[in-house]
């Protein structure tokens, strides 16, 4: 079944509102200030959350917020920041995971790919993704898709950390577990300079699905 990935960017002034409705799942990432969400939960900046349907409140500083949804519809939203669509077997298990990617200085991720797709967006640095024969950069604030199974090579600034968020959908069995899978064998055993954090690694039910 097609649906849609996408990347909002909210900003939100202090004690703004912010009504998501049920017809996605999606992960919260407060990038800046701190929101409240349904009068109970509150995040402050670097956390996250993930559900469908929430109520959100910015905190006296306003708020900053990624806003990475999976909908039914596979048609482009014209707000969205970035768009992509996939295609999810809904009769198979599956989980959403929110993490963060970390380089030093000169870090690379070797050739290799994932088990499912994702969206990410440049936080610090710089990047260079190549992938299918095309070489892109990305500068803070810029965002891409990765369809998982194109193999991809990514190199981060040479003078300065870059670290990217990211969400993905993968097979439930990979819950826990890292979906990243290097191309070539010569780069098995060498260095990985890379650094994760994980804020959110769930089931996943999804749109119109039960879980």
């Amino acid at each position: 079944m097609r649906y849609a990935m996408r990347l909002f960017i909210d900003r939100l002034a202090a004690g703004a509102a912010l009504a998501l409705d049920d017809a996605a799942r999606r992960v919260l990432y407060v990038a800046e200030g701190s929101v409240a969400i349904g009068g109970a939960l509150s995040l402050a900046a670097d956390s996250a959350w993930h559900g469908g349907a929430a109520a959100l409140t910015a905190g006296a500083g306003g708020a900053r917020l990624l806003r990475f949804e999976l909908a039914a519809d596979a048609a482009a939203a014209p707000d969205a920041r970035l768009s992509a669509a996939v295609t999810l077997d809904p009769a198979a298990p599956w989980l959403i995971r929110c993490d963060r990617v970390a380089f030093p200085p000169g870090g690379v991720a070797y050739t290799h790919t994932h088990q499912g797709p994702g969206l990410r967006c440049l936080q610090l640095g710089r990047i260079r993704i190549e992938t299918a024969g095309t070489v892109h950069h990305y500068a803070p604030g810029e965002a891409w898709f990765e369809s998982g199974p194109d193999p991809v090579f990514a190199a981060g600034s040479e003078t300065e950390t870059t670290a990217f968020l990211r969400v993905m959908v993968l097979p439930r069995a990979f819950l826990g577990r890292s979906s990243i899978r290097y191309v070539r064998p010569e780069d098995q055993d060498k260095p990985k300079r890379q650094s994760y954090r994980i804020y959110i690694d769930a089931p996943l039910a999804l749109p119109g699905s039960s879980p």
